[in-house]
């Protein structure tokens, strides 16, 4: 039997095992958001790049504790956070320290539910957490489904996307059928829409009739602003 999880926040992890999808981007505004409607929120970072702790406005390189910490060693998340890197929410960040941590995992008792049993220590500190998962299906990501009760997808509108997402649906499957029953797909976001381009009109339709009822209306598009926030630790 798995502890009841009544006190827990709600959580949501944004996966897509392709790189340069937008799910960075996703997972940091969506987290703002929600910490500015009033929620009380934690954003982890679980991608070694460390690309959303950089895009919140934190220095990846000079943090002193990360998710590598809470995942590996069993550090309360309390312990490791940035806390008030906005009003509302709080950072669990990651740097490189963590990209060797699929392989140590591997030896780990419950390997899956480390992400999953931390932040069932945290109570009622939070209401939301949001999990920017790493560009890959293993042992990072598994852990974030394991945790999350909803998965947000954002794709790219671009050329095999849908092959992608297949291979992503079958693991999120997979989770559930052995590892966390209540896991669903919340949504399937849209990405870098260029509406001048034949193949971005052609991949949101192809989408909306293979998931026509998780696939989030409002499509992104692509801008240069967008692209460059990050590099300023906007969201």
């Amino acid at each position: 039997m798995r502890p009841e999880r009544d006190n827990v926040a709600r959580t949501l992890a944004l996966a897509n095992q392709k790189g340069g999808v937008g799910k960075t981007t996703t997972a940091v505004n969506l987290a703002a958001y929600l910490a500015g409607s009033g929620q009380r929120v934690l954003l982890i970072d679980l991608d070694p790049q460390g690309n959303a702790t950089s895009s919140i406005g934190v220095d990846k390189h000079s943090i002193q504790q990360s998710t590598y910490d809470v995942l590996i060693e069993g550090q309360p998340v309390a312990d490791c956070v940035v806390a008030g890197v906005r009003p509302g929410l709080d950072l669990l960040p990651s740097n490189e320290i963590l990209a060797g941590s699929e392989v140590e995992l591997v030896g780990l008792r419950r390997r899956e539910y480390r992400i999953r049993e931390a932040l069932e220590q945290t109570g009622d500190r939070y209401t939301i957490v949001v999990i920017d998962c790493p560009p890959s299906l293993g042992l990072l990501t598994v852990n974030a489904l394991t945790a999350a009760a909803d998965v947000v997808i954002p794709i790219q509108c671009e050329y095999l996307a849908l092959e992608g997402l297949m291979q992503l649906i079958n693991t999120i499957d997979l989770v559930k059928r052995r590892l966390n029953p209540g896991l669903d797909v919340l949504g399937v976001v849209m990405t870098m829409f260029d509406a001048r381009t034949r193949l971005s009109v052609q991949v949101v339709q192809d989408v909306q009739r293979f998931f026509p009822s998780r696939m989030v209306q409002t499509v992104v598009p692509r801008t240069v602003r967008l692209a460059e926030a990050p590099s300023y630790g906007q969201s």
